[in-house]
């Protein structure tokens, strides 16, 4: 079974990549721009990234990679998907910098224990058949005092789940967004662990591209649109980002949000 899902993750990516335009992906704004709440939460926990060895696991198109390689990083870009660290090695070259592309199942990383300084995961866990066996693997691998830090999709809320029932094209059939929950198992590998959600009210953006500019979720990515996007929507997302904070205190709200971030420390 794990095997079937596997076959059709990197099949799917693997599609994906060879459609990937490079010329349309700017960095910066993955980390940087104000509808990227969850990389910039992370950064925060993460400190000077300088001389830092670092496995970017599930590494897509490698804008994680790069970017953290532009901060001094010492970055492996790793997927599942062949072609997918290709494009990463290919964003890398073009943005002059240098990073090693390595095919791995996040489940049973081919690396010796206590390699990297961080391990970073963005969109993956929901992808894999065991997220608590990659939690594992990423504990494995990091140094004592390394961090694993990730985000991923969360399935309580029921508007994002509309959403993926209709955007069947840009999506994997065995994703599974992960429960809320997953932060006590963290919390059962790591010693120290700091998490928040993100996307409530700011969630309306969602409905916008939808309701309002007819946007089809299954020919275009909303959730790359919100970054590629992100100076034009900045007037709308800015004020619903405050409201959000007033929102995360109520604990049952914070669980509806659309994606969890972690920084869990070994």
């Amino acid at each position: 079974m794990q095997e079937d899902v596997l076959r059709k993750e990197r099949q799917f990516h693997d599609q994906w990549a060879a459609a990937i335009d490079l010329d349309g992906i700017r960095v910066a704004d993955y980390f940087e721009a104000c509808t990227a709440p969850e990389n910039r939460f992370i950064l925060k926990q993460l400190g000077n990234l300088h001389g830092k060895s670092l496995l970017d696991l599930g590494c897509g198109a490698g804008e994680n990679s790069v970017y953290f390689a532009l901060q001094g990083a010492q970055c492996v870009a790793a997927d599942y998907s062949p072609g997918m660290v290709d494009v990463a090695l290919k964003l890398a070259e073009r943005n002059q910098v240098e990073i090693t592309g390595r095919v791995i199942n996040a489940m049973a990383i081919d690396v010796p224990d206590h390699t990297f300084d961080i391990v970073y995961a963005s969109n993956l866990l929901h992808h894999i058949p065991d997220p608590k066996l990659a939690i594992r693997e990423m504990h494995r691998v990091l140094k004592p005092g390394g961090k694993a830090c990730f985000w991923d999709p969360l399935k309580h809320n029921p508007v994002i789940n509309v959403y993926r029932r209709m955007a069947t094209a840009v999506r994997t059939d065995d994703e599974t967004p992960l429960d809320i929950n997953i932060i006590n198992f963290v919390r059962s590998q790591f010693s120290h662990t700091r998490y928040d959600t993100f996307w409530l009210a700011t969630l309306w953006i969602f409905l916008q591209f939808y309701l309002i500019e007819n946007v089809n979720p299954n020919q275009e990515r909303y959730w790359k649109k919100i970054i590629l996007e992100h100076d034009r929507l900045s007037p709308t997302y800015l004020p619903l980002e405050k409201l959000d904070r007033v929102l995360k205190r109520v604990p049952l709200l914070k669980r509806m949000a659309w994606n969890l971030a972690v920084v869990a420390t070994k």
